[in-house]
C-alpha cells in the first residue's frame, strides 16, 4: 500500500471516530416489527456496541437505517460508523457480501487487497488485518449488523 493511501485511509479512520455517524443517545436495545438488535463484547479490550437494523418490507428488503451505541477504541467506533453510512439502502444480500468482503480482508493479514468498489470506505480497515490484535475491534459492529439483520430477516420471515 501507497503512504498516500495508507495516509487517507487513516485519515477516513479518524474522521469517523470522531463524527460517529449513526450512533445516537436514544436506548438501541428493542426491536421493532422489522427490526434487529444485537449486542456485541470484545473481552479482550474492553469494546462494547449495541446495534439496531431496521429494514423494509417486501419481497426484497433492504436496510432502512442502522442505529448504535457503543464505546471503544477508535477503530470500534469509526468501523460502526463507516457501516451506519454505508448500510442504509443496501439489499440483505448486497450487506451480506459487503460483511463477508470486509470478513475475508480483515482476517487476511494484509494478504488481500480490499476491493474499494465493494468497501467502499470500509477500505480503510485494510491496514487493521496486519494488527491480530485490532480485527475483533474493526469486526465488531460488523458482527452485530449482520446478527441484526438476521433477526430482522427471521421476523419478515414469520410475518
Amino acid at each position: 500500500m501507497s503512504a498516500e493511501l495508507d495516509q487517507l485511509y487513516q485519515t477516513i479512520i479518524l474522521e469517523h471516530s470522531h463524527k460517529r455517524s449513526g450512533e445516537t443517545e436514544q436506548d438501541v436495545s428493542s426491536a421493532g416489527e422489522r427490526s434487529g438488535v444485537s449486542h456485541q463484547y470484545n473481552p479482550t479490550c474492553g469494546d462494547e456496541i449495541t446495534v439496531r437494523v431496521a429494514v423494509t418490507a417486501g419481497e426484497n428488503p433492504t436496510v432502512e437505517a442502522v442505529e448504535w451505541n457503543g464505546e471503544g477504541c477508535s477503530i470500534s467506533m469509526a468501523a460502526a460508523s463507516v457501516l451506519s453510512d454505508m448500510a442504509p439502502g443496501m439489499s440483505l444480500s448486497e450487506l451480506g457480501k459487503m460483511i463477508e468482503h470486509f470478513r475475508e480482508m480483515l482476517r487476511s493479514r494484509g494478504q488481500v487487497a480490499p476491493d474499494e468498489e465493494i468497501l467502499g470506505d470500509a477500505a480503510a480497515f485494510a491496514g487493521v488485518s496486519k494488527f491480530v490484535a485490532r480485527v475483533k475491534c474493526a469486526m465488531l459492529s460488523w458482527v452485530a449488523v449482520e446478527d441484526a439483520v438476521n433477526q430482522a430477516a427471521s421476523k419478515a420471515r414469520a410475518n
